[in-house]
């Protein structure tokens, strides 16, 4: 056991002595509690998963380094597994599965699902252990972030509080826009770009790709330029913003036709990637530098910096098509929750703790080993050494952006900006509002095996929507989307009788 160690355990036991002098009753059994509590801290190591663009070569200085953190301040070690982004939600459904040991675990309602797991039972409740284990966790971030995060009234999740609001729109590289003198503000919708999709292909070398998707698509990031809120997991039901208590099933809006359409022409023309319908891991090209053009919807204060480093080096401007908005997705878009078979819950919410209010800590494991990772600028400004084996660029995988360092080039204001953006940005109108599937479990399953067969090539342009488009929609409606939206429905006038 080393001082500081010792120096945390003589610190809680004179404050209990002062509390019991002082002769009040309840007091002196919570402090006493708590004093007993740090006292008989047995040394346990902490397994963690979480996911990043790619698996870092230097990740075990890091754990080395995030250890010597930890036994100091909570006496845990933690094993650190990072995961790709792409292959985390099924890498996560087998470890579950499988009854693996680990403690706990980054989710999201984009990867790894946080409804659905939770749902599932995978995650402890937190409330309970918030009070007791996380000092200063429930005041490090604003009370309207805490209330999306619950389920039913109760927490399991802690967000990572960053920006809670999406912007959407294009992340461009800087050398197309100057070379073909892009004029940013004639882009006001989607299908705006197109032209400057087809200077790129008509200059650019084959390797360069004018306009990047996935498998996954583009329209389930795109909704709120579209007047549209999704609602259920994989996007199928949401709701028009202009009548948000009416569910409707979004794949059969005008909106995703049009997108489908606006996906087959610029396929057809070589403007999308060849391998969009199958490519899992978009960041494998992002990170060659040769994405040209991505739609993107969180485009943050500051962002560009991030995405430069996510772009080969390439410089990046934003070209956003809406204002900031703030919804019940936006704020639990990531997260940490603790497995509900943990063997130490308690002290997995320690290290949560920390993750968001230690800044030693958040960002050892944000930006590696201070002098082989990255070099101070000044106090808080670092330049990061991309070739030395950790430069994860997401800090918001793992806690509060807001204790970070700014990465050389940043603008200082950017985290004044992006509180200001927090407070300020247009609320959903179902903000708080979650959807709980487990009446419609069956349902929600056959729906996400049909999307599974038929989105990739539709939302690619790989197939013709004229062709395939209404065979999907009939697959979705008899897998059970009228029951979902049904469902959807009676819980939402429920929950607007309790506001």
């Amino acid at each position: 056991m080393n001082k500081q160690w010792f120096k945390v355990i003589a610190g809680v036991l004179s404050l209990t002595m002062v509390l019991v002098a002082c002769g009040g009753a309840k007091e002196e059994k919570k402090t006493a509690g708590e004093g007993q509590q740090k006292e008989e801290l047995p040394m346990v190591e902490l397994v963690w998963n979480f996911p990043l663009s790619a698996i870092p070569q230097d990740l075990d200085t890091v754990q080395e380094a995030v250890n010597k953190i930890t036994k100091e301040k909570i006496n845990a070690t933690v094993k650190l597994k990072a995961h790709t982004f792409a292959d985390y939600n099924q890498k996560m459904n087998t470890v579950v599965a499988s009854g693996e040991s680990y403690d706990i675990a980054w989710t999201a309602n984009w990867n790894w699902d946080y409804l659905q797991n939770q749902s599932k039972g995978a995650f402890l409740e937190l409330d309970d252990l918030l009070n007791s284990n996380a000092p200063g966790l429930l005041e490090s971030m604003p009370e309207f972030v805490w209330d999306a995060a619950k389920i039913q009234g109760k927490v399991y999740g802690v967000p990572n509080y960053q920006t809670v609001t999406k912007r959407e729109g294009f992340i461009i590289q800087k050398r197309f826009a100057d070379k073909y003198n892009l004029d940013v503000n004639s882009i006001k919708k989607f299908e705006d770009i197109e032209p400057f999709l087809k200077l790129i292909k008509e200059g650019e070398s084959a390797e360069i790709v004018p306009f990047l998707n996935d498998k996954y698509g583009r329209f389930n990031i795109m909704p709120q330029s579209l007047g549209m809120e999704a609602i259920t997991a994989n996007n199928i039901i949401g709701v028009d913003l202009k009548n948000p208590e009416t569910p409707i099933n979004l794949f059969e809006t005008e909106q995703y036709k049009h997108y489908l359409d606006t996906m087959r022409n610029w396929y057809t023309k070589g403007y999308v990637n060849e391998n969009a319908a199958t490519l899992k891991n978009k960041n494998d090209i992002i990170q060659t530098g040769n994405a040209a053009v991505q739609f993107h919807n969180v485009l943050k204060p500051g962002g560009e910096v991030e995405a430069k480093a996510a772009n080969g080096g390439n410089d990046v401007i934003y070209v956003p098509l809406t204002e900031p908005y703030a919804s019940t997705g936006t704020v639990i878009t990531t997260m940490q929750a603790i497995n509900k078979n943990s063997k130490n819950p308690e002290r997995a919410m320690m290290f949560i703790n920390l993750l968001n209010t230690d800044k030693e800590l958040y960002n050892t494991i944000s930006f590696g080993v201070e002098g082989k990772h990255y070099t101070k600028v000044s106090d808080n400004v670092i330049q990061v050494n991309k070739d030395a084996g950790y430069a994860p660029n997401a800090g918001w995988v793992f806690g509060n952006t807001f204790n970070g360092y700014l990465v050389e080039g940043v603008d200082p204001a950017v985290l004044e900006e992006t509180k200001k953006a927090n407070e300020s940005a247009t609320k959903s109108p179902l903000m708080g509002f979650k959807f709980d599937s487990t009446p419609v479990m069956a349902e929600i399953a056959n729906l996400a095996t049909v999307i599974d067969q038929y989105l990739p090539a539709l939302e690619t342009g790989t197939w013709d929507p004229n062709e395939k488009l209404k065979e999907f929609q009939d697959k979705l409606k008899q897998a059970g989307t009228d029951k979902v939206m049904d469902e959807l429905a009676k819980q939402i006038k429920a929950w607007k009788q309790t506001k």
